[in-house]
């Protein structure tokens, strides 16, 4: 099993052009997956994890309700945002400045077959970093993500999270906020969850700005631990 994880962070890019390299690196592991099971062949897969920071925009999942976009064409226009439907679990999400967001494309075959434990070990990730800031950050029972003070009228998000997955291959992943403008989580009704609100972490830290390079740092330290995985980082291919 290759532990062995490609580390790219791409910087602030498009979303669109960036599914688009999500599709193409998960499609060459599907082949290789395709092609050991045709021809008996044992050739490794790849793994990958991508940093990337996106323009505004909001992404609808399949089982989303196109309701939960609270604003047409023309007002995304008027805020600079676009909009995408795309292919992987999950409601509306919004992404934006100030984010990390991380695109794990995983052959869990290299770790364990089990989709409920790698969207467990995405949070833990989440959970373990925001603790090295003093925040007890949680799982709310039925919602994917990552937030605070679950169970009280102030329940608030702060990471949200949807896959797709495909012969144990991983695609899309999560998005954090840390220097979010959270006045575009207005625009819509984040994850279609109604009466929660959502945070970033230098509100939480009462911060101007927090150094997100620090934060990736940590992110990958425990995503290395949890995944027992070795990151190679390598310089950004697109």
């Amino acid at each position: 099993m290759n532990k062995k994880v490609i580390l790219q962070d791409l910087g602030q890019k498009d979303y669109k052009d960036t599914w688009d390299y999500q599709e193409f690196l998960f499609q060459q592991t599907l082949d290789i997956k395709i092609r050991n099971r045709r021809e008996e062949l044992a050739l490794e897969t790849p793994n990958h994890f991508i940093f990337v920071e996106h323009p505004h925009v909001y992404t609808l999942g399949k089982s989303g309700d196109i309701q939960n976009l609270l604003v047409d064409e023309k007002e995304l226009d008027a805020k600079g945002a676009k909009f995408y439907k795309i292919n992987r679990g999950g409601d509306i999400t919004y992404h934006g400045p100030g984010q990390i967001v991380g695109y794990p494309i995983l052959d869990l075959e290299n770790f364990f077959t089990d989709i409920h434990k790698y969207l467990r070990l995405l949070e833990e990730m989440v959970i373990l970093t925001l603790a090295e800031y003093g925040l007890k950050a949680e799982r709310s029972k039925g919602e994917t993500g990552v937030w605070l003070d679950v169970g009280t009228p102030f329940a608030r998000k702060i990471c949200a999270m949807g896959v797709r997955a495909s012969r144990w291959v991983t695609m899309h992943g999560f998005a954090l906020n840390i220097n979010a403008d959270l006045g575009y989580f207005d625009m819509m009704i984040p994850c279609g969850i109604k009466d929660k609100a959502v945070t970033s972490l230098n509100v939480e830290l009462g911060k101007l700005k927090v150094d997100v390079d620090e934060v990736k740092e940590k992110l990958l330290k425990h995503f290395e631990v949890l995944f027992e995985a070795e990151l190679i980082k390598q310089k950004a291919l697109v």
